[in-house]
């Protein structure tokens, strides 16, 4: 098996393989489309297969995908002091050999497709933008302190600019906040409460 990027002449074979599993491979293509002078993917290759992927963002969130032999040669690849990982579950004895976490979070994967909802609103949610950034910074610190501890207003203003975001107001407060960006191939929802 070898370590190749796909800035070697690989992307389509890169998107060969996302496509057959789209869900799975969400940042993966997020990222390349939207943030490709911040993405790197590298490969796992056995002849003309792949075996499993990587992707690195911004030089330290870092997705891993594929058999535990291709997870262990991309993960041994990586050369980085500070990360965010995400990775098979069975392939975490590796990961707990080369880095030491602060904090540990399961990624629970779920698909809903097109006329499958069954919205039921209790509150009506309200449109953010960047006059709300330093409330939903502090929603989403005190929701999860491991995770967004450090979250600042102006790391927030970036992603109201960017992305669509709801929240939930109760006696003038934001208490709960949700994020999405829509997408052609699908969209993720992310959410907090306190």
């Amino acid at each position: 098996m070898k370590i190749v990027s796909t800035e070697g002449g690989l992307e389509q074979t890169f998107w060969n393989h996302v496509g057959q599993d789209p869900l799975d491979y969400y940042f993966f293509i997020l990222d390349l489309k939207q943030q490709r002078e911040k993405t790197k993917i590298t490969l796992a290759m056995e002849g003309k297969k792949v075996k499993g992927l990587m992707l690195v963002y911004a030089d330290y969130i870092v997705q891993l995908r594929g058999t535990r032999n291709a997870v262990k040669l991309l993960l041994d690849s990586a050369d980085l002091k500070k990360v965010e990982l995400q990775a098979p579950l069975d392939c975490e004895d590796m990961l707990l050999r080369k880095y030491r976490p602060h904090a540990k979070h399961e990624l629970v994967l779920m698909s809903l497709r097109k006329g499958e909802e069954n919205i039921q609103i209790n509150s009506t949610p309200i449109r953010l933008n960047v006059e709300d950034a330093e409330e939903v910074a502090e929603v989403m610190r005190k929701a999860d302190p491991e995770w967004w501890g450090e979250i600042t207003a102006e790391r927030q203003k970036e992603s109201l600019e960017k992305t669509f975001w709801l929240g939930i107001r109760r006696d003038q407060r934001i208490v709960s906040v949700g994020n999405t960006r829509f997408l052609d191939f699908g969209s993720n929802i992310g959410g907090n409460s306190h």
